[in-house]
């Protein structure tokens, strides 16, 4: 049977190697889709040919 110290230490040994494996973990939500890039780059061409419609203007012609 392992000592209380020996618990303890592999407790502490646990804990740094779940602290080093959060700090290299990537928040999945942060991760672009090939669906979001294409929608991203429909998005862009869109904005640049001046196709878009502000959120206020939208509002004013539904009469909203």
């Amino acid at each position: 049977m392992r000592t209380e110290q020996q618990i303890l230490e592999k407790l502490d040994k646990i804990e740094r190697d779940i602290a080093s494996i959060k700090t290299k973990m990537v928040d999945a939500d942060a991760i672009m889709t090939e669906e979001d890039y294409k929608t991203l780059l429909d998005y862009r061409k869109e904005k640049s040919a001046g196709e878009l419609v502000s959120h206020k203007k939208l509002k004013k012609e539904l009469g909203i």
